[in-house]
């Protein structure tokens, strides 16, 4: 019979190579997981292309949408993301300035257009033009991300005014905190017209694109993507590259967004 003292030992030493377990399990169940934070216009696409990926790795991907100037505020105060996606590049220099994405790491994966929307049917399209867009919006609500920090609010900002009716139309304007939150609103009626992407206009059938902005009424809208520091795990450079290959890219495509390079 063993003595108390034995049966002591014996258990202890159990108890101490199941912690050793579970915590393995854990730290490769971690490991295993790509978390990702993608600006909020990359929604739908992105989901199919997560998906794609889990499928032919079994790694999981998680992901965190919003507008991303938040996304990066986030990024910076040490949040555990490992892979970033922005919407603008001015955001990722940002991240870039702070140390806080792996700078040989970055890739651009894609590029949009900005768009006027309107709710439902919404009419003939609008031409392009100060007259043009300044008579159809009238006193209306625009809903439109936020001007000063969000990407799609920013490139909005600039194409009304390269058009000079910025002015005009700026207490009309209802700003939200990413572009599909503007796309809602649209889409519900709650504002009559919107700015958003090409692609969130794509994603909705209950609004209607009117205008699109020219290329050269704002600056060109890319999409850069990044390691984060401190996260260079072998998933999540798996996904960064699956990020580049032709399936991800004709995903992208089939969603409404440009390759980066077509991008004015």
């Amino acid at each position: 019979m063993k003595s108390p003292a034995k049966t002591h030992r014996f258990s202890t030493r159990l108890y101490r190579w199941v912690v050793i377990g579970m915590t393995f399990v854990a730290t490769t169940a971690q490991a295993d997981t790509v978390t990702v934070f993608a600006a909020a216009s990359l929604r739908t696409a992105l989901d199919d292309i997560a998906a794609a990926f889990s499928a032919s790795t079994d790694h999981e991907v998680v992901i965190s949408y919003a507008g991303t100037s938040v996304l990066a505020r986030q990024i910076a105060q040490g949040a555990p993301a490992d892979v970033v996606i922005s919407a603008s590049t001015d955001w990722m220099d940002w991240l870039a300035a702070q140390n806080a994405i792996v700078a040989d790491s970055r890739i651009n994966i894609a590029g949009n257009r900005m768009v006027l929307i309107g709710h439902g049917a919404a009419g003939a399209p609008v031409a392009p033009t100060a007259t043009a867009l300044a008579e159809r919006l009238g006193q209306d609500r625009i809903a439109m991300a936020l001007v000063e920090a969000v990407p799609a609010g920013i490139y909005g900002k600039h194409a009304f005014e390269h058009f000079g009716i910025w002015a005009q139309i700026a207490p009309q304007v209802a700003q939200t905190d990413n572009v599909r939150a503007a796309l809602a609103l649209v889409a519900v009626g709650a504002a009559p017209f919107g700015v958003v992407y090409a692609t969130d206009a794509e994603a909705d059938p209950r609004v209607t694109v009117l205008a699109q902005f020219p290329a050269n009424s704002h600056a060109a809208i890319t999409y850069p993507a990044a390691r984060v520091t401190g996260h260079d795990t072998p998933p999540a450079r798996a996904f960064l590259h699956h990020l580049q290959t032709n399936a991800t890219q004709a995903t992208l495509h089939r969603h409404g967004f440009r390759h980066p390079a077509d991008t004015p």
